[in-house]
């Protein structure tokens, strides 16, 4: 026979293969892959024993759910098990959250801690993940048994392989990969591996050296688990009177996301919300905080963060101040969101927000099939602009308008579009032309254009394109039109509503939607370029399945992965984002094509 040999390496665990008898059978793949999977199943239910009992100590009341393993790809999740009348499900006391003020609290790190903080060293997300990194080599830690059951590797780019990475080449994820992991492994030569062997020396015996991948774990930790907080000051600050205070503040619509450098606005759901750009993501701030008894603090809470993603939510959560609603003051709940879960083994989900693929697979590693918040990037190069003529002039009257050289195109925008299927086109062009129409005045030289209401294409970034689609002689009749408009002896700025408005009367449509249109093709043919077409990403998703739960050998036989060829879910994943990316780009692309030939022909 054979048998799964079990070896521990660090916090790792390694599954090797050993015989055991001269007289082995032959087994296929897929039943060496259950043997895995029920060897494994035996060590996270211990893990997840031990943390349970961890949980019972400090204090964390399971009151309608347990935890439990989902599979390979979700790891350990919520389940209902028994229905509770007032909707409570987990309670968790906020002393057991892992923020910036716990971590200068611990009796060991938290001197040492305190002054890499005054010294400038560290901020308040690099404090919590250099106390990740540092807590999971500690022997003793008291966070073990949490930090035990955690997932050791995350299906995000970062995480990926050289090949599985080629996935996505093409793409705007591939250069902010790339992007992000040497800004890492410069932060971690440069940083991380000093300060943490300085905490590491203080616990005296650690198990091992801190490396890179320790780093790229915590990072991986804190960006698929923090919750941004509303924590009622007195708990963070029991003794300290309010107008001294001092600790990361960002309220939950304070949030400048920024995957690859393109800023967007998210509003708190659950997880945390503030990405910063790749060559700083891990530095955030610490402010005073404003007047008030809630302050907003980024951090980990244990039990709570096992809520997997559903954009159907089952639950949840919130915050009790007082103890009025749990009975436990200072704590974070889990409550139901009004669906039935009378059901036992019904998974308790939370939603992330609405984000698309982009987002989902960058931050959490997952993504979502047919994801109704998707969204294409499409932009302007920076550096471009310096190689078009007269590019100076064109740079002031950019800057003048305050224009948007990217832009963030949501699917839901292609309802208000030229090819909806909307059955309300009087609620369609309110809200299609509520940032368009209203942004500058149309008037002078031409007249409003018959599509403006079903164009897609937010202002900000079209007016950048007209700018950069200038001509010389359209340079001399703005620079006309605003002297007439401000005087000759320029006794003031014109406003940014006046230029754009010069520019459009202008320039018209046509040259902004011919550029729109060439970027818009030339994304196309990058990801083509780095992938293939729409319909050989579509094939290879009929033809291949990825095994998310190799437990489904069971249904499918042991000749399964001959029968229906296996992907990894890295790949898997890859390919669904991709292939998003190639339908939303046809469908904007023909957007902006039709609105290129209605602006041609009413002369715009």
């Amino acid at each position: 026979m054979w048998a799964l040999q079990i070896t521990h390496e660090g916090p790792n665990k390694k599954v090797g293969i050993r015989q055991r008898t001269s007289n082995p059978c032959i087994l296929c793949e897929s039943e060496w892959e259950l043997l895995y999977i029920s060897s494994m199943a035996a060590l996270e239910e211990a893990k997840l024993e031990n943390f349970l009992q961890w949980l019972q100590v400090n204090e964390v009341e399971l009151r309608g759910c347990k935890i439990k393993y989902c599979d390979s790809s979700k790891g350990f999740g919520i389940f209902s098990s028994h229905d509770v009348p007032n909707g409570i499900l987990l309670v968790v006391p906020l002393h057991l959250a892992i923020t910036p003020t716990r971590v200068l609290q611990d009796p060991l790190l938290g001197p040492e801690c305190k002054a890499m903080l005054e010294e400038g060293e560290v901020d308040d997300r690099f404090l919590i993940m250099l106390f990740l990194t540092v807590e999971r080599l500690r022997k003793n830690s008291s966070w073990k048994p949490y930090l035990d059951l955690l997932p050791t590797t995350f299906g995000n780019p970062l995480w990926f392989s050289d090949d599985e990475l080629l996935e996505l080449k093409g793409s705007t994820l591939y250069r902010a990969t790339e992007l992000q992991k040497k800004s890492l492994q410069s932060l971690f030569d440069d940083k991380v591996k000093k300060l943490a062997n300085k905490l590491l020396a203080l616990d005296g015996n650690p198990e091992r050296e801190v490396t890179f991948e320790d780093f790229l774990w915590a990072n991986s930790i804190f960006w698929t688990r923090a919750l941004n907080i509303p924590f009622p000051r007195v708990c963070l600050f029991p003794n300290i009177p309010e107008e001294h205070d001092s600790i990361n503040s960002r309220g939950p619509d304070a949030s400048a996301n920024d995957i690859v450098s393109e800023k967007f606005v998210y509003k708190e759901s659950g997880k945390a919300v503030q990405i910063k750009e790749p060559e700083s993501q891990v530095s955030g701030l610490i402010s005073t905080s404003p007047q008030g008894e809630t302050i907003w603090v980024e951090g980990l809470v244990p039990g709570i963060d096992f809520c997997n993603h559903d954009t159907k939510p089952a639950a949840t959560w919130e915050v009790d101040g007082i103890g009025s609603i749990t009975g436990i003051p200072f704590s974070m709940y889990l409550l139901s969101a009004g669906q039935n879960l009378s059901q036992s083994e019904q998974e308790i989900s939370i939603s992330y927000g609405d984000k698309g693929n982009e987002e989902l697979l960058y931050l959490y590693g997952f993504v979502v099939n047919d994801n109704p918040d998707d969204f294409l990037m499409v932009h302007y190069p920076v550096d471009a602009i310096r190689e078009v003529p007269f590019s100076e002039p064109k740079l002031q009257l950019l800057e003048a308008q305050k224009a948007e050289l990217r832009c963030l195109l949501p699917r839901s925008l292609l309802k208000h579009g030229f090819f909806s299927q909307s059955t309300a086109p009087g609620e369609t062009i309110k809200e299609a032309t509520k940032g368009t129409v209203s942004s500058y005045s149309w008037s002078g030289l031409r007249k409003m254009p018959s599509y403006v209401s079903k164009l897609v294409f937010p202002d900000d970034f079209l007016t950048a394109l007209r700018t950069i689609a200038m001509k010389e002689s359209d340079i001399y009749k703005v620079s006309s039109l605003l002297e007439e408009l401000v005087g000759s002896g320029g006794e003031r700025q014109p406003s940014e509503t006046e230029v754009r408005s010069a520019i459009w009367e202008v320039c018209g449509d046509s040259s902004a939607l011919q550029l729109l249109v060439d970027l818009i093709n030339m994304k196309m043919m990058e990801l083509e370029e780095g992938s293939g077409t729409e319909e050989s990403d579509a094939i290879l998703l009929e033809k291949a399945r990825c095994m998310e739960n190799l437990e489904d050998c069971r249904r499918y036989g042991t000749n399964c992965s001959r029968q229906h060829p296996l992907m990894s879910r890295n790949r898997w994943s890859s390919i669904v984002y991709r292939l998003g990316q190639k339908q939303l780009t046809r469908m904007f692309l023909k957007e902006a094509e039709h609105a290129l030939q209605l602006a041609l022909s009413e002369g715009n």
